[in-house]
């Protein structure tokens, strides 16, 4: 090559590239380049030669010779020139001769190598003379060069000791470039990334909280104000006298709460098919379509929508069951990362996360009761202003509560005394719309994934087959048998509120500008009392549920006994009473149903099936109590009693056999069957796929679980099945 060779150079691929040092390689022309902070290593690559016709290309190299960093430009790989880089810019190292440096009187491939740093960084740059290198020519002799220019000497001595000068300056650049941040501390950076997913997970709660909240208190005023609105016979008569509103009203009612029987079917189907967020998304989106379609009140608007509500409310609350478990369990991940269970993926100790979910699931219950409070707002600012007083709505009532048949039988069929404007009802239902649409916002802008992209495409690789199958194998778990006869009763105990006792108790005595009121206090009382909760961070878990049962068997009891006077306004102290009382039992039932669902079930592979179970069994409730409606209130309220007596036994005996290590039976969570699409899984051992069988079956439970075979494969000991 021509021009003399560095002599602390070390050149391993015969085109002058040195070993462990960072190259650069570009077109001549390609003006001035970055090297980047991690090319410390070199590629060594196999050599091509040149294109006719191509332009030569260009190589810049460096590496750090005898305490100093020494930077070579070369043009081509046979021809070419090599210099040390120097601090000035465009200063050439007197060394640097042979084919040229691209300066004037130079017809060889050279080029110019220089740096300087702008805002902190270094920036290197090079460029080339012509495109046509020369052969390397033989190095002139001193006598030669002494004949041109006597002061040879003189300038060669100074332009070494320049370069000497500028090669400690270029050390100290590129040390500072490449090399590690004094005020970069990696343990503090830890530290602020995971705060920031602490916030994040704690956005999430709070967003999906607010979700439902505005879902379900949508749902509920719309219902509701259409209700009473299509229950006035002068209404109905002047504005749909030809559509038979009263039996469209019927088959709404019929759509939304029988729909719901078939949610076990396909629920954990369309949870594992979405996504847990999405499948949220769109159950929401759901509610909004219901909404929409009272715009236009018709057959073919109302009645397909009230289906597609009942299809919905399955999945909705299943999946933000689980989405706020989830929430929980990488909560404590992100407090808990440097764990070696958490770095290496690992289920975490038993318990490890109740803590978490305890908080998690009172925040979000506390904004699910408050729907009952914005449920009341359309009847509370609109629908109020149009009623009839007590006098005439209450007239041919004899009978409340206790001693009252079906839904307040002799109820007045004219309740507005003035008919609202259709203009005032678009206005309340775009109201509703804005409302349903900021929860769908919600959801899809502030909510976050609940899993990582790999465990979602491991829970539905196990097969649809298998997902389908196993919420009716969970059932087989005695854990959750005993818990049946409880979600059943929290099915009864929501719609009565809402029904039973609004009705034959509150708007009997009260007349139905009270309702409201009455829904609120229940609403507001539930969701302060849901942070009662909280105790079962330092009492057993079994106490709150336990107290729950008993406020509720006690009012029960008060309700059997006592049947309130029609139109007796100085009862509303007792019934107000009721309702807050009412509130704190359901607020500590649902809220301990679902902490204790999250502490028995904490594998991520099961959460969702859990769920729907639960809110499966609530819905068939809820489908009861729309079947028994033309029942005596004594009947009611002795089938709730019963059940309620009935659910405490059951749970009670369920955490005997717990205390007494009773194993329990789970079905075993098939391994995910992935089809290589763009990725694989090199060893068995070194996937990340989260199979059931080998990762957290065998950890220290206090009760040892027995997982049986994916095709009813009972385990060798008998004696362990539950």
């Amino acid at each position: 090559m021509g021009g003399n060779r560095d002599p602390g150079v070390r050149d391993t691929a015969g085109c002058g590239t040195p070993v462990g040092c960072w190259t650069w390689r570009g077109r001549c022309g390609s003006g001035s380049f970055k090297p980047r902070r991690s090319a410390s290593l070199i590629r060594k690559r196999k050599r091509r030669p040149p294109r006719p016709g191509s332009a030569p290309r260009l190589r810049v190299w460096g590496c750090k010779v005898q305490g100093r960093w020494v930077l070579v430009l070369g043009a081509g790989c046979r021809w070419g020139v090599q210099s040390t880089w120097v601090h000035r810019a465009g200063v050439q190292s007197a060394r640097c001769r042979g084919a040229g440096h691209g300066g004037a009187g130079s017809d060889g491939a050279g080029g110019q190598l220089w740096g300087h740093k702008t805002h902190g960084r270094s920036i290197l740059g090079a460029q080339t003379g012509s495109p046509q290198p020369l052969p390397p020519s033989r190095p002139p002799t001193l006598e030669a060069e002494m004949e041109k220019d006597p002061n040879y000497l003189q300038d060669a001595a100074k332009a070494v000791a320049g370069d000497r000068l500028g090669a400690e300056g270029t050390e100290a650049q590129l040390d500072d470039f490449v090399g590690a941040q004094s005020d970069y501390n990696e343990e503090e950076e830890e530290q602020k990334y995971f705060r920031r997913k602490r916030l994040g997970i704690m956005k999430n709660v709070v967003a999906a909280s607010l979700a439902g909240m505005l879902t379900y208190g949508v749902y509920l005023g719309l219902l509701q104000m259409q209700l009473i609105l299509h229950y006035d016979e002068t209404y109905r008569e002047v504005k749909y006298s030809n559509i038979q509103l009263e039996d469209i009203d019927r088959k709404v009612l019929m759509g939304i709460n029988v729909t719901p029987i078939a949610a076990l079917l396909y629920t954990p189907v369309l949870i594992r098919f979405f996504g847990t967020k999405w499948a949220m998304f769109l159950a929401v989106g759901i509610y909004a379509l219901f909404v929409s379609s009272n715009y236009w009140e018709r057959y073919y608007t109302l009645v397909p929508s009230a289906v597609a509500i009942g299809v919905a409310i399955v999945p909705l609350w299943a999946s933000m069951g689980n989405y706020i478990m989830r929430m929980a369990q990488k909560y404590y991940e992100y407090v808990n990362y440097k764990e070696e269970h958490v770095q290496e993926q690992q289920r975490p100790p038993r318990g490890a996360c109740n803590t978490y979910i305890i908080i998690f699931q009172t925040v979000f219950y506390a904004c699910f009761h408050l729907s009952f409070v914005c449920a009341q707002m359309p009847m509370l600012f609109f629908l109020n202003n149009y009623l009839y007083q007590l006098n005439h709505t209450l007239y041919n009532i004899k009978h409340c509560g206790t001693l009252s048949h079906g839904t307040l039988s002799g109820f007045n069929t004219t309740v507005l005394q003035s008919l609202p404007r259709s203009v005032n009802l678009i206005i309340v239902e775009s109201a509703l719309m804005a409302a349903a649409f900021l929860a769908m916002l919600t959801v899809l802008v502030l909510c976050g994934s609940a899993y990582q992209p790999m465990e979602e495409i491991d829970l539905r690789s196990i097969g649809w087959g298998n997902i389908f199958q196993l919420p009716f194998k969970h059932m087989r778990d005695y854990r959750l048998r005993h818990l049946f006869p409880l979600f059943i009763y929290s099915g009864f105990e929501e719609l009565f509120v809402c029904t039973g006792f609004s009705l034959n108790y509150g708007v009997c005595a009260l007349g139905l500008e009270k309702l409201a009121y009455l829904l609120m206090a229940y609403g507001f009382s539930a969701s302060l009392c849901s942070s009662l909760a909280l105790s079962m961070l330092r009492l057993r878990r079994q106490i709150p549920l336990l107290a729950g049962a008993f406020i509720h068997a006690a009012l029960l009891v008060t309700l059997f006994c006592w049947a309130p006077q029609p139109r007796l306004v100085v009862q509303a102290p007792l019934l107000y009473t009721i309702a807050v009382l009412w509130g704190t039992g359901s607020a500590l039932n649902k809220t301990s149903i679902s902490i204790l669902l999250g502490m028995l079930y904490e594998d991520k592979e099961r959460q969702d099936f859990i769920f729907t179970i639960y809110h499966w069994w609530q819905a068939l409730a809820i489908f009861t109590v729309y079947l028994w409606s033309e029942l005596p209130m004594k009947a009611k309220l002795s089938i709730m009693l019963a059940t309620l007596a009935v659910a405490v036994g059951a749970y009670l005996w369920m955490e005997h056999k717990l205390a007494q290590h009773v194993a329990y039976r789970l079905p075993r969570i098939p391994r995910p069957r992935l089809r290589m699409h763009g990725y694989c899984y090199l060893e068995e051992d070194d996937s990340d796929e989260t199979g059931s069988e080998s990762d957290g079956s065998n950890d220290d439970n206090d009760e040892r679980p027995t997982e049986s075979a994916s095709r009813d494969e009972l385990p060798e000991d008998e004696n362990q099945l539950g």
